[in-house]
Order: structure tokens, then C-alpha cells, then sequence
């Protein structure tokens, strides 16, 4: 099973801490996941332009490669001015419709004030949906008082961030199986 982390913003650090946090309790608890992580702000991504995501090269051909090879995904996002980062919004540009399809996406959420908790369910979750993903239901939503000098300091976060690691895993081979089973009534 292969799990590609997206941290989705080119500045900032809480993102990426919260994103770090999940792909340690997958690491740590599921050995046998390759579990990976892109930062957008270590890629040099270009702004799509309608083609094939496979026409693209470089850093852009490898991000969306990346996601479209992943059994599973999860999403890290800041909040800015009430919205997902438009580095975000361009990544899922450049990928088909269907990117999604029969892949199970997750999300983390940051956000400086408690008053955007509802970005995730107005903005990012019907983006994932259109696209065809099978979604983790419960997200993670960060506040900024959550962090102190680059770290996590609310415990029930970081039991939040194991527990959405592990029901990641689990709907991803839930999926898995219940895809192979349908497989099998065709006999291919």
C-alpha cells in the first residue's frame, strides 16, 4: 500500500509539522506502508495549462505522478483568507477528474482562528468528491494555539492525527478488498 502525504502550501511551517506527525504514526505503527511526503514548498510546480498531467516535467510531472500512483492520500492544508492555498487548488488542476477514483483521501487542516473549521466540508471535500475519492470522513482541524515553537502541543491532536493514520489504513484495505472482490465476479 503506498500513502502520499501532500503538504499544500509553499510558506509556513504548521502544515508541514501536522503532516510530519501523520507520516511518523504511519511509519511507526503500519512498517509495511510505504508512507512518503510532498512538500510543495521544496517543489517548483507549474501552473496548469489543461494538458495530460504526464506531459508536464520536472518537479510538476513528479507531484502528480506521485498522487495518481498512491493507493491513498493525505491532505494537509493552511487556511488562507477563508480558503485552501491556490498551490493547493493548482495541484488538483493538473490532475484528470477521476484522479481520485478508488483512492482514499484524508485531510489536516490549519488554521489560525476555530472560525474556519468549515473550509475542509465547503471547500476541500467537495474537491476530493468531484474527483472521485473515497473519504475519510473526520478530519484533523489544527488551531494555531495547537503549536508551540514548531511542535504540537495538544495531545488529543496528536491522538487525532494516529487515529486518522489508522483509519486511512484501514479504508484503504477495506477498498482494496472489496475492489478485488468485485474483480473476481469478472472473472478478468
Amino acid at each position: 500500500m503506498k500513502i502520499v502525504g501532500l503538504s499544500g502550501s509553499k510558506i509556513g511551517n504548521k502544515t508541514r509539522t501536522a503532516m510530519d506527525c501523520a507520516l511518523k504514526a504511519l511509519k511507526e505503527n503500519y512498517p509495511d506502508v510505504d508512507a512518503s511526503l510532498i512538500d510543495l514548498a521544496e517543489y517548483e510546480v507549474q501552473f496548469s495549462d489543461g494538458r495530460n498531467y504526464l506531459e508536464y516535467e520536472g518537479d510538476t510531472r513528479y507531484v502528480a505522478q506521485s498522487l495518481m500512483e498512491a493507493d491513498a492520500l493525505i491532505i494537509g492544508t493552511p487556511v488562507f483568507q477563508a480558503s485552501i492555498p491556490a498551490t493547493l487548488k493548482n495541484v488538483f488542476d493538473l490532475l484528470p477528474v477521476n484522479a481520485f477514483r478508488e483512492k482514499v483521501a484524508a485531510m489536516i487542516v490549519t488554521a489560525g482562528s476555530p472560525k474556519h473549521y468549515l473550509v475542509a466540508e465547503q471547500q476541500l471535500k467537495p474537491i476530493l468528491a468531484y474527483m472521485k475519492a473515497q473519504i475519510v470522513q473526520t478530519y484533523v482541524f489544527i488551531e494555531e494555539k495547537d503549536f508551540y515553537r514548531k511542535e504540537i502541543k495538544n495531545d488529543d491532536i496528536l491522538y487525532r492525527i494516529n487515529r486518522l493514520a489508522e483509519d486511512t489504513v484501514l479504508l484503504t484495505k477495506t477498498y482494496g478488498r472489496l475492489r478485488k472482490e468485485r474483480e473476481k465476479q469478472y472473472g478478468f
